[in-house]
């Protein structure tokens, strides 16, 4: 994957810094790579489900970013990002002491790209696939207020 912005790492970095839903929900950035983004997350017993789970919710917004911020990765500069569709399967319960949310570009295109994530449960030092994701991201060039 070949970033059009050379200066993609500290611009994805930046914008994440300012997802105040990410801070909200402890949600750290650990990788960025051109196309590639892994986002992590402590276990918090105030964001659990009735049954003591990660809730299916927070789990879907951080894969959901994960998958945002790959895409963002290779924007062009001046570009921003926005979800478009997203489709996601739970293959197990959210049960762990981290989470990790990789999102990767499937298809990177001019005004849409296909991205892939993954979440996983970390619990003793073993993964567990948790959950997955297919997401097409909008690429938003040109327009005026949509910071504002």
């Amino acid at each position: 994957m070949e970033p059009r912005n050379p200066a993609y790492d500290a611009r994805v970095r930046g914008s994440f810094a300012d997802q105040n839903v990410m801070a909200t929900l402890g949600v750290t950035m650990a990788e960025v790579s051109a196309g590639r983004v892994v986002l992590e997350m402590p276990f918090r017993a105030d964001l659990t489900q009735q049954h003591g789970f990660l809730h299916a919710g927070v789990v879907t917004t951080a894969l959901d970013s994960a998958c945002g911020y790959a895409g963002f990765s290779l924007m062009p500069e001046g570009a921003e990002v926005l979800t478009v569709e997203f489709k996601s399967n739970f293959l197990r319960p959210a049960a762990g002491e981290l989470f990790r949310f990789e999102g990767q570009v499937i298809k990177p295109g001019r005004s849409l790209m296909v991205t892939e994530g993954r979440a996983y449960a970390v619990k003793d030092g073993a993964s567990k696939l948790i959950s997955t994701m297919s997401a097409t991201m909008m690429v938003i060039e040109g327009r005026e207020g949509i910071n504002g």
